[in-house]
């Protein structure tokens, strides 16, 4: 398993799949060409490029390649590396047919063409670290965050208090707060924010 401190963006959820056996870290897809209308994931990538980096995996057909380069544009400043994987022909098995081009998407590659062309972007972070406990959808549930009268309030304080976009969701919160913090500190955070809700 590769620890990487950046997010990585991939096109959709079957390399999103794929590339979490691979590698440790934030994986955010784009649901192909619908990034260039989502303002939530759009604000989620360019937090990210500001903050951790960024690292764009597409395929390397021409829509991948187009995703690539509205990123380029829409993210603005900001770290973007970009990893690219080989030109392999062939089918997904859960295709019925080759892609238009004949080309392998990232959810078609073996894991070590994957390490490699991470290797060869100059990302080799340690690899065979303890993998450490998520903040999940259901501890923003536990603390309050999500599924109460008081819910929405309280994410708005807690973007607040970290600097975050506030058109984010639960699932996106999520994905931001483990690059952020250990699960530890997000609910002694949570205690924080809920006390000082008592006390006003």
């Amino acid at each position: 398993m590769l620890h990487v401190k950046q997010a990585v963006i991939v096109e959709g959820k079957y390399d999103k799949i794929r590339l979490s056996s691979v590698i440790d870290g934030v994986i955010i897809p784009t649901n192909g060409f619908t990034v260039f209308k989502n303002k939530e994931t759009l604000a989620l990538i360019r937090y990210f490029a500001e903050t951790t980096g960024i690292i764009i995996l597409t395929d390397s057909d021409a829509a991948g390649f187009k995703i690539r380069s509205f990123l380029k544009g829409a993210v603005g400043k900001g770290e973007i590396l970009n990893v690219y994987v080989p030109d392999i022909f062939g089918k997904e098995k859960r295709k019925a047919a080759p892609s238009k081009e004949g080309k392998l998407g990232v959810e078609g590659m073996e894991k070590e063409i994957i390490l490699e062309a991470f290797r060869k972007a100059g990302i080799t972070a340690e690899e065979g670290q303890p993998v450490r406990e998520l903040i999940t959808k259901l501890d923003l549930y536990e603390c309050g965050l999500s599924g109460g009268k008081n819910s929405s309030a309280m994410r708005k304080r807690l973007l607040a208090e970290l600097k975050l976009p506030e058109l984010l969701t639960a699932s996106g919160m999520v994905d931001i707060l483990n690059t952020m913090m250990s699960r530890q500190e997000f609910f002694e955070l949570a205690e924080k924010l809920n006390s000082g809700e008592e006390q006003s």
